[in-house]
């Protein structure tokens, strides 16, 4: 009888280049489980815990710091070692008084930020699509997975749908009420999520639509002057004004060391990867 179903287990050859592993010291590493993100733009819940923060030595550590619900991810606790993390998710760890955020670092890939208690309570999602549903009203899917429903008092005349995809929504959690919207259009600061010119930020000065399956270009200047292009679905049109993209947003691994006091090299993998 022939392979039904995918692989549960994941060799540590063919996993993402900014997992801080090894490929040479084992054979295998924890394989997320299905989840908000995908695995080439996440990373276990337990790998976080034990590679990047140092909060346990192995594995069995891992497991009864979690069963002991010790830790919250967008304010939720979880208990699956496999859990994905991704993009702006928050990873909080009551008993330390620490929160680390899921950011993404130039030419490093993701990596966990350490920021204040004030910044837990709030994320930063990209539309991805909306629909119409019972009623009249309005559904936006969330690029991690969550849907948020808007009211419409009237389906006819609808003024409460001024979202659009592609822009990003500051919610709340782990309640998803929507604090602040941020449109994608030129004029508006950007954050590169995916791609050679990851982490980069700067003002978007051209958007270039495509036709048929070819992926739109949006062309971004930093501030230094240097301009660079990114495919349409890596970015996050993330500031309307300029300056910092939130509130303790580093860009780079000298600023979170100055800030946080994490060093940086050890979220990212070693050279004989």
């Amino acid at each position: 009888m022939g392979k039904k179903g995918g692989t549960r287990h994941l060799k540590r050859m063919p996993a993402p280049d900014f997992w801080p592993i090894h490929v040479k010291e084992f054979q295998w590493v924890t394989k997320p489980s299905p989840g908000p993100h995908a695995i080439g733009e996440s990373l276990p819940l337990a790998l976080a815990l034990r590679n990047i923060l140092n909060y346990a030595k192995n594995y069995t550590e891992v497991r009864k710091m979690l069963s002991e619900r010790k830790v919250k991810v967008d304010g939720k606790i979880r208990m699956d070692k496999k859990f994905p993390i991704g993009l702006m998710d928050v990873i909080e760890v009551p008993d330390t008084n620490q929160v680390f955020r899921v950011t993404p670092l130039a030419n490093k890939g993701l990596s966990l930020v350490e920021i204040s208690n004030q910044e837990k309570s709030f994320k930063l999602c990209r539309i991805e699509d909306k629909n119409n549903v019972k009623g009249g009203n309005l559904q936006l899917i969330l690029h991690d997975g969550r849907s948020v429903l808007i009211k419409i008092n009237d389906p006819k005349n609808p003024k409460e749908d001024i979202y659009k995809t592609r822009d990003t929504l500051q919610i709340t959690l782990p309640d998803q009420e929507i604090i602040n919207h941020v449109s994608f259009k030129e004029g508006h600061y950007a954050l590169v999520t995916a791609g050679r010119n990851i982490g980069r930020t700067g003002k978007i000065i051209k958007i270039e639509e495509s036709k048929y399956a070819k992926p739109s270009v949006i062309t971004i200047e930093d501030d230094a002057g240097n301009s660079f292009q990114t495919r349409s679905g890596s970015y996050y049109a993330a500031n309307s004004a300029g300056g910092t993209l939130w509130p303790g947003y580093c860009e780079n691994e000298v600023e979170i060391e100055s800030r946080c006091g994490i060093k940086v090299h050890e979220s990212i993998p070693c050279d004989d990867k």
